[in-house]
Formats: C-alpha cells, structure tokens, sequence
C-alpha cells in the first residue's frame, strides 16, 4: 500500500466488496498508532477505535443493502475548529471549547456520503496564522522535515492528509490556510469560492470571507469531495447558488518580475521560474502588475478587517486574554478598538480594488502564483512569529477578500524535502475548470513523487559544491570526511565560471570566480549537517570563501568562491574544464 490513501480508489473498492470500511479503519487506526511515535500533536482529539469501527459496519451494512456512497468507508479529519457532533470544538484554546449538538453541514453531508470521521486535528489558534506554530497542543511539524513547519493555520489536517493517516481531510482558508499548508506537504489545497461550500457550524476567524476547504492527494479526489459538500445550506447566510465558470488556461497571469517576492530563498525563485515554463506550454504566461492585489492583501490583517478577528473573539478577549496565544492575542486584540468609520473606509476601498480585479479578468483568464515565496523552520518562527507569518501570506492574503477560487498544486521539492507550490486562482466560481487547468499543468510538469515521510527528526544540512583541493582524493578531502560529509554526486556549474589556479599555493588551490564569459567547471556536491557546515566555513582561509554557486540545472549549492586577490598571478585555466585536468596536466 501507498503512504497516502485516496477516497476515490477506497470507496471504489469499498462499493464492489474488494475491501469493507471496516478493513479500511483497521488499516487506519495501525497507521495512526504507528504514527503517534513521530508527532502525536498532529490531533486535538481523535474518535474512539470502537466508535470508529462501529461507523465502518454502519457503512458497510449500507453499502450491502445497496446504497450508493460516494466516499464509502473513506477516512477523513476535521479542522478543530469545525463542528463534528461527539467531540469538542476547541479551536486550539481550551478555555474556548464546547461540545456542538450537531456536526458541521459540510461533514454532515460527508458522513451522509459514507466517510468515517476519524478526528479533529490541530491549527494555529482560531485560524489565526499561517504557521502552525500558535498552539498549545503542540507544533505540527512538515511531514517530510520535521525541522520545519507545517503551514497553517490548517496544520494537522495537511500533515494527517500528507502522512496518510487519513485520505483527505477539511481545513479552513481565510488569508491562505488551506493553501500554504497543502504546498509545504506537497498536496492539493482546494479552496472553493465563498459560498460554494457551506460555512455552518464552523468557528468564525473573519465570517464574510471564511472558506472550508479540503486536502488531497490528486485533483480526482477534490472533484470527488466538492461533489458532495458543494450546494446551498439554506442556515449559512453567505451560502449561494452553485455556478460554474468556464476557464481556460488562454493567458495566464504571473507577477511581473520586479514585483515576485522569495525573500531570499532561491530555491523557491528556481522551482516557481520552471512552474512558469511549464505553464507556457498550456497558454501564454503575462506579466502583470500586481500593486492592486498587494494593497487588498494588507487590508486583511493591516486594515479594518482585523476588526472581524476581534468580533469572533470578543467574548474570550474580554473575559480571559490571557487564555489567548500571546502571538494570536498580539495580532487580534488591537481589532477592538477599529471605530465605525475606518471600517466603511476599508470597505469602500476593497470595492474599489475589487472592481479592479474583476476587470483584471479581460486580460487574463486565470492567475498562476506562488503559493508562497519561502518556507522557515519552527525555530526561525520563534524567533520572529509575525513578520515571518507575513512573508508566507504575500501570495494568498487578497484571495478571500477579491471573491476568488484558488486551488494550490504541487510544483516541486526543496533541496531539505519541503515542498514548493503554485496556486492556480481564477474569479469566483471558476473552482471546477481551476482543477482541469491543474490537472493539465500536473501532467505536464511530470512531477516526482513526494520524498520519503521523516518520521526520525530529518538533520537539517546543505550542500556544498567544491572544486579543488577538497575534492575525493585530493588533499584536503579529509575536512569534509571527518565531518561525515555525504557524496550527492558529480556535477557542473552553469556556464558562467572561470576557474583560476592561485599563485603560490599550498596545497594548490582553484579560484572559481563567476563570469558571464566562462564556462561550465566541473565540480563534486557533498551534504554537511549545519553545524558541520559551520565548522567548515570556519576554518576557509582567505583569499578564498564560501558563496553560492549555480549548477547546470540552475539549481543553487553552497560553494567555493574566491576574493578578487585571489587572482593576483594566478593561471586562468577555465578551459581544462576542472581541477582534475589541471592536476593531471602537472603543476
């Protein structure tokens, strides 16, 4: 079996006696206990193994009397801070919680359809954050590198989803929560247009632009669950009439290159400039202006909205802040005290941008973001909890409040096994032609699979390109040995290197200097563990360094640089190719 589980695939078979719902939650409740060894924190509170597998047999005594379900004996989790009858809502705060006399419309309608609700998962305190660090049931670490976060604030269901403990699970999205997690987990985030999915029985953070959404593995088993949730609730007052918008991927809108955002991490840059070559191949890709979209983003939490925030949490606020995450208590509590007027100001402003966008749609059918420029580990979200927040909204934040669906896709791996993701975001009710754009885009960018699940604690290390005396039997190789360094493999810069020998040397060394005139030097890739990496760099003499050298396959390593000194008396020997041929030719 697969890690990750697929609700199209179980309840085909569930439905044809190929398996029962009860082999099904037998399997499930292995994977979970097996599970809770790495990060148990992923859950606030889980349905019973009995009361589970007694809902199996209900399924399967239904499936027999010959009743179609369309997720028949599919696992899934719930968001806690939607409404599922049986278990406490706690919305991460204790002191919030309550028990709901009835489940949330949506997961009524998927338990209607056959699923098995296995439990509620962790988030970021009232949906506030896209971190998953804001919880006091723990931190839901990335799947694939326990060093780094989850996202958020849907953090346990993308990583209960992404670890195949369930096979789709219910999040929540208002400034990007059901997308920034899908994208670190590598997994689908489905964020339906407000209104399509009911938003009854869940916990408001800002209710005029809340969004239930869902994580998956493939765009199959989004159809799938939009198929049963989708459709007016008469009790949501912002529920609507489903409509459906023809899209197509003509010309596809991206941020005009002085506008895109990575905040340092090249591998994000890298990894969102080959999901644009891809997308070439399905329509003409468009730089545009996005300064409109920018300032709608900031209105949600540096404007009036934050107000809607506080309205959610007046109660709490006022009776007991200090039950409130400090972080989440720091962004919300200044809501409070937003008068009327600067409210209906944010208000008509946000029209104004809004008719705007809507008039974005003439020149572009669908817009093809990075669903965030960077990705940090919990540590670094200690230390700077809201700036570094930010960073992850700059690409999801106006969404919401613009009436647009978005679905997040996959778009590649990190070189530490995160992933990177675009969202595919078009105007309101585009949702379904969305996920056939996705799917064109999937094919054709022939992804690989997600790397391995890191269920011991991934070591954080880098990479390392050398090119001279370092190099496998040269003679100072042993530095990296010593430090356990592991060989990646043989590789070669991009073609714009020279490479010097340095007068005077010993032992001999190179100076690789970039030079748009040069060519492409080989060089070997080893993994240091960071403080190996540390010690290392510490002991490079000058006149050389460590800087960041850009492979073939445009890629980014760490690697030997060298100071302008370097080249005093030194031999250009660019056309040997590598410090090999040179040594080889006889110093």
């Amino acid at each position: 079996m697969s890690v990750r589980l697929h609700a199209a695939a179980i309840a085909a078979d569930v439905a044809v006696g190929s398996t029962t719902a009860v082999a099904v939650a037998q399997e499930v409740l292995a994977r979970l206990a097996a599970y809770d060894a790495v990060q148990p924190q992923v859950w606030i509170s889980r349905v019973s193994p009995d009361a589970l597998l007694e809902a199996a047999r209900a399924v399967d005594a239904r499936v027999a009397a010959g009743e179609h379900l369309p997720l028949a004996g599919v696992p899934f989790a719930v968001k806690d801070n939607i409404d599922v009858a049986g278990l406490e809502t706690t919305a991460a705060c204790p002191a919030f919680a309550y028990r709901p006399a009835r489940s949330a419309t949506a997961v009524e309608r998927l338990l209607a359809a056959g699923a098995l609700c296995v439990g509620k998962t962790n988030l970021d305190q009232f949906a506030t954050g896209l971190v998953g660090t804001r919880s006091p049931y723990g931190i839901p670490r990335n799947a694939y590198n326990l060093a780094y976060v989850s996202g958020g604030s849907s953090s346990g269901s993308a990583v209960a989803t992404a670890a195949g403990l369930v096979a789709f699970a219910l999040g929540t999205d208002t400034a990007g929560s059901g997308r920034v997690p899908a994208a670190f987990n590598h997994l689908i985030g489905y964020k339906p247009t407000k209104g399509r999915w009911s938003t009854s029985g869940l916990v408001p953070a800002c209710r005029t632009i809340d969004c239930i959404t869902v994580f998956t593995d493939d765009t199959a088993d989004a159809r799938l669950i939009d198929g049963v949730i989708a459709g007016f609730d008469a009790e949501d007052p912002y529920s609507k009439a489903l409509a459906d918008r023809a899209v197509a991927p003509r010309r596809i809108g991206v941020p005009r290159r002085d506008h895109r955002m990575f905040f340092g991490d090249a591998q994000s840059e890298y990894l969102y400039e080959t999901a644009l070559t891809t997308l070439s191949g399905l329509g003409e890709v468009v730089e545009i202006d996005i300064t409109a979209l920018r300032e709608a983003a900031q209105l949600l939490y540096g404007g009036p909205w934050v107000a809607e925030r506080a309205a959610a949490m007046a109660d709490l606020l006022a009776r007991d802040p200090d039950a409130i995450d400090p972080v989440v208590r720091e962004v919300v509590a200044p809501g409070a005290d937003i008068d009327a007027v600067t409210l209906f100001r944010g208000i008509y402003r946000l029209a104004e941008l809004k008719r705007g966008a809507d008039r974005m749609w003439a020149d572009v059918d669908l817009l093809a973001f990075p669903t965030t420029g960077a990705t940090y580990r919990v540590a670094e979200l200690a230390a700077a909890p809201i700036a570094l927040n930010s960073n992850l909204g700059a690409y999801t934040n106006f969404v919401n409040l613009l009436d647009m669906a978005a679905v997040a896709v996959p778009a590649g791996v990190r070189e530490n096994a995160t992933g990177f993701g675009i969202t595919l975001i078009g105007p309101a009710d585009s949702d379904r032609a969305l996920l056939d754009v996705a799917d064109s885009y999937l094919a054709a960018a022939d992804l690989p699979p997600p790397p391995p699940l890191d269920k011991e604690g991934r070591m954080d290390t880098v990479k390392l390109a050398v090119v001279g005396a370092h190099l496998k039997d040269m003679p100072l190789h042993w530095q990296l040995t010593s430090r356990d360094a592991t060989f990646v493999g043989a590789f070669e810069t991009a073609p714009a290197y020279r490479l010097y020998a340095i007068a005077n040397s010993v032992p001999p060394k190179p100076a690789l200097v970039h030079d748009e005139t040069g060519a492409a030097i080989k060089v070997e890739v080893y993994e240091l563990g960071m403080a190996e990496f540390g010690s290392f760099t510490a002991e490079v003499p000058a006149p050389l360094a460590i800087g960041t050298v850009t492979l073939a396959d445009g890629s980014s390593v760490k690697g030997f640089v060298a100071e302008p000194r370097a080249l005093a008396g030194a031999e250009d020997i660019t056309a040997l190719g590598g410090w090999r041929a040179y040594i080889a030719r006889g110093v």
